[in-house]
């Protein structure tokens, strides 16, 4: 039985940061919401439970009201900003409305030490805040364990019982012994151990998989992407050649990524099969203009070749899909059952008449896990470093409709960009890079002669895990290498202009 740590979620921005950061400690954890907790009362894997924040106030009428019974002071429980209101209102502790939200860094003062919460976190250290009530003062039933300048109950215990709550958030990079604190939390007094590592995770997953599948056949199909890669070996190394893998060239991958990445998949060893299905996604999007249309032929499009291809394998009993936590999480209703099943866009909706059973073996892991896992697998490093890559391809960088000379230019402007990032030792700095084509046109001079050609549109962003993003301050001299490279070596363009938008207000991509 693998034992963990429950995260009930009241609908934080940083929820998933806080499960990312008891990962992080090498302990398994999951994200339900916070109406589901009844049904770990009896639940004995559960070591600990963690109730994230929220953007909800505990006087809000229909305001979260998480029912701890068979949980609380039978196993620890950490509540982090709402979740530390929700505790001390009910322990008989004031809480009031803030005249004004109390949101930033700020330096926690009289910490008590000799709390094994606050265990090698010293006096001053920073944390960071995010709520709009705050607890004023402890009842009789708690012991204040930290205060700041503003803030005199920052952190708090339940006397008789291993129940805390801490009014700023640990998870958060800008508080500076966060990391500190869940671990003294998670480790010393939950008592978990450190046990849920890469090579952990894959005897554990190749062995489930083994009994899961049995003696079936599967069929998955890669993207060149480091998920579907990842899930291809775990279940390679499961069941071998009852895996087929298909890997479709859609018109819209990077130059000379289709040849690049079947040939990496076959050193690789995976029973795959490629397939040349080009004319067929052009003429599906010719003359689509709408970002959201596109998407849907090249959906629908993808799913009429990947049945066709799948009815040529026979005894094919189970689709494998390269699905991460953050799918599922998102698919969850913070205030009850799933209501919105996340679409993946290698599968896009399967065709009832297929009617195969759907396996995900990274189902519970985070990307960063996804790679580390990849890593102990000994994934192809061109496929694990890989930049995430849209799943409609060039699609959505070419904005207006799709042909394929505007393809063609675009795969040439951005191998350009991509190879320069990785020259100047860059591309690893990056969490995503791309070029688009921007449906306008600009004078230009080229030698003597007046232009009127294409602008095309630089973005590289930084990032953790896609949800926010800020703009890669690239050096001047790069860009301006870049920039000369693409005019001077790509027929039709004559201006290229640089995107500094953040995430958001903007979003990594265009359409």
């Amino acid at each position: 039985m693998q034992t963990k740590i429950l995260i009930l979620d009241h609908g934080s921005q940083y929820t998933q940061l806080l499960a990312r950061r008891v990962r992080e400690l090498d302990v398994y954890c999951e994200i339900h919401p916070f109406s589901s907790a009844g049904h770990f009362a009896d639940d004995p894997s559960v070591k600990g439970v963690i109730l994230s924040g929220s953007p909800a106030s505990v006087f809000d009428s229909g305001a979260p009201d998480t029912d701890l019974r068979g949980l609380q002071g039978k196993v620890p429980v950490l509540g982090v900003c709402y979740g530390a209101q929700l505790l001390a209102k009910r322990a008989g502790g004031e809480v009031v409305r803030s005249d004004a939200r109390e949101y930033g860094r700020v330096f926690l003062d009289n910490i008590f030490i000799a709390q094994p919460l606050f265990k090698e976190v010293h006096p001053g250290t920073q944390v960071w805040m995010s709520h709009g009530d705050s607890i004023v003062a402890a009842s009789d039933t708690m012991d204040v364990l930290a205060g700041t300048r503003s803030v005199p109950v920052a952190a708090f215990r339940l006397k008789g019982e291993d129940s805390f709550g801490v009014q700023f958030h640990p998870e958060v990079f800008h508080t500076t012994d966060g990391l500190q604190l869940l671990r003294n939390f998670i480790i010393d007094i939950c008592g978990c151990t450190a046990d849920h590592t890469p090579k952990a995770f894959v005897e554990e997953t190749v062995a489930a998989l083994r009994e899961q599948l049995g003696e079936d056949h599967v069929v998955l199909a890669l993207s060149g992407g480091v998920d579907s890669s990842v899930a291809a070996m775990l279940l390679q190394r499961a069941i071998g050649d009852r895996l087929h893998c298909i890997f479709v060239d859609n018109a819209l991958l990077r130059k000379g990524e289709y040849a690049q990445v079947l040939e990496s998949y076959r050193h690789m060893g995976l029973n795959i099969k490629g397939v040349d299905a080009r004319e067929r996604f052009l003429t599906a999007l010719k003359g689509v203009v709408d970002p959201e249309a596109k998407r849907k032929a090249i959906g629908r499009t993808f799913i009429e070749v990947f049945d066709t291809e799948a009815k040529r394998i026979s005894n094919i009993a189970w689709l494998a899909q390269g699905t991460i936590y953050p799918d599922v999480i998102e698919s969850v209703s913070v205030h009850g059952p799933s209501v919105t099943i996340k679409s993946h866009h290698n599968v896009g909706g399967l065709p009832a008449h297929m009617k195969l059973k759907v396996v995900e073996p990274l189902r519970s892991l985070f990307k960063d896990e996804v790679r580390r896992v990849g890593k102990a697998l000994g994934l192809d490093p061109a496929i694990l470093g890989r930049h995430p890559f849209p799943g409609p391809g060039l699609a959505i960088r070419i904005l207006g409709d799709i042909t394929a000379e505007k393809v063609a230019l675009l795969q040439e402007v951005d191998h350009i960009f991509i190879q320069a990032l990785r020259d100047a030792g860059l591309y690893d700095e990056v969490w995503q890079a791309g070029a688009i084509l921007l449906p306008v046109r600009s004078v230009g001079v080229m030698g003597d002669e007046r232009t009127y050609e294409n602008a095309v549109a630089l973005r590289a962003v930084t990032s953790t895990d896609g949800m926010t993003a800020d703009w890669c301050h690239l050096p001047y001299e790069v860009l301006a290498r870049i920039s000369n490279t693409i005019i001077n070596k790509v027929k039709g363009v004559n201006r290229v202009v640089y995107d500094i938008s953040s995430k958001p207000p903007a979003t990594i991509e265009w359409e």
